[in-house]
């Protein structure tokens, strides 16, 4: 693989300074060296040093980063594709904004509108630039969570911004707007741009064609092997991280693969991300019961017609019967 060609320019605009080998960063083999910041800045996310990196994900977002492409990550709920977007700018030093892009979104939340605001004692109208603007003439990477479910008005915004050189035209202030050097688009999305054709996403939408030519590299990111995921929960929770713990773990895992797999079936409407299993691992060291904090921690968030499904997942996982009520879970 060749190395990617790269100006690395003074920072007097706040652009990169220095580069980062993704060998020895991200432990890919590779020898690409990506841009990167030698200081973080506020808008930096904080390194999660038990993440675990997907390769053809990190290649695709590393590649956003190297050479100002346009990123969609799209998968399936709890995969952790806006983390994996966050977890590599923080190890590049590159400030990141995340904006959920959920139905109460707008158009002026994007572009900006009128305040009333107090100068002087006195109260004046002033313009309020929106995130985009204000992203788009910054070094930063912008990631748009929940893509698909943006609002058609919110979507032909974006899609101006789309092309590497796109420029934003704000109509109200007679200003066009010029993308920052370091500024990086990224996005995630639970479909690719074809709606939610199987019933496991309501609320999103069709992306317009045109639109979806526009994202350069469209990666798909899937739950992680079972090992990776119990060594991420060990990680995670100390009081799991002894050897002797593993086999729990490992339960705990196969059993949140039992509901996803049954949550890509249309069998259950809720499932349990790598999250919800770390979640459920904090609360066994609070009620001290591994039955009750499962109920706590997920069974309690599910309709009541599919915890009976999940009761049977939880037997044959962890090798005990599991109340559908408070009381403790009764081992056989």
């Amino acid at each position: 693989m060749t190395t990617p060609s790269l100006q690395i320019a003074p920072d007097e605009q706040g652009l990169p300074d220095t580069t980062v080998s993704v060998k020895d960063v991200f432990q890919l083999d590779t020898d690409w060296q990506v841009p990167a910041f030698s200081q973080a800045g506020e808008h930096v996310p904080e390194v999660d040093s038990a993440y675990r990196f997907d390769h053809d994900t990190t290649m695709a977002i590393l590649a956003g980063f190297a050479f100002n492409r346009r990123v969609m990550i799209q998968g399936y709920h709890g995969t952790g594709k806006s983390t994996h977007i966050e977890q590599i700018a923080a190890r590049l030093n590159w400030p990141c904004v995340r904006v959920n892009l959920d139905s109460h979104i707008s158009r002026i939340d994007l572009i900006g509108k009128d305040a009333i605001v107090i100068r002087d004692g006195k109260q004046i109208t002033e313009y309020r630039e929106g995130i985009l603007p204000w992203a788009l003439q910054h070094a930063v990477a912008l990631v748009f969570d929940e893509y698909d479910a943006g609002r058609a008005d919110v979507m032909f915004v974006i899609q101006r911004v789309l092309e590497v050189e796109g420029k934003l035209t704000l109509l109200d202030q007679n200003r066009v707007i010029r993308p920052h050097p370091a500024f990086r688009l990224f996005a995630t999305a639970n479909t690719v741009g074809l709606g939610d054709t199987t019933g496991l996403y309501h609320g999103t939408q069709q992306i317009n064609q045109g639109q979806m030519d526009r994202w350069n590299i469209v990666a798909t990111l899937n739950y992680l092997p079972a090992e990776e995921e119990v060594a991420i929960v060990q990680a995670k929770v100390p009081s799991f991280a002894a050897p002797a713990k593993h086999k729990q773990v490992a339960a705990m895992v196969a059993l949140a693969n039992l509901t996803r797999q049954s949550f890509m079936n249309g069998d259950i409407a809720t499932v349990m991300s790598p999250r919800t299993v770390i979640t459920w691992a904090e609360n066994c060291q609070i009620f001290g019961d591994v039955g009750r904090a499962f109920r706590l921690s997920f069974l309690n968030k599910c309709d009541e017609a599919e915890r009976p499904a999940i009761a049977e997942f939880y037997q044959r996982c962890m090798d005990e019967n599991l109340s559908l009520t408070n009381s403790p879970s009764v081992r056989d």
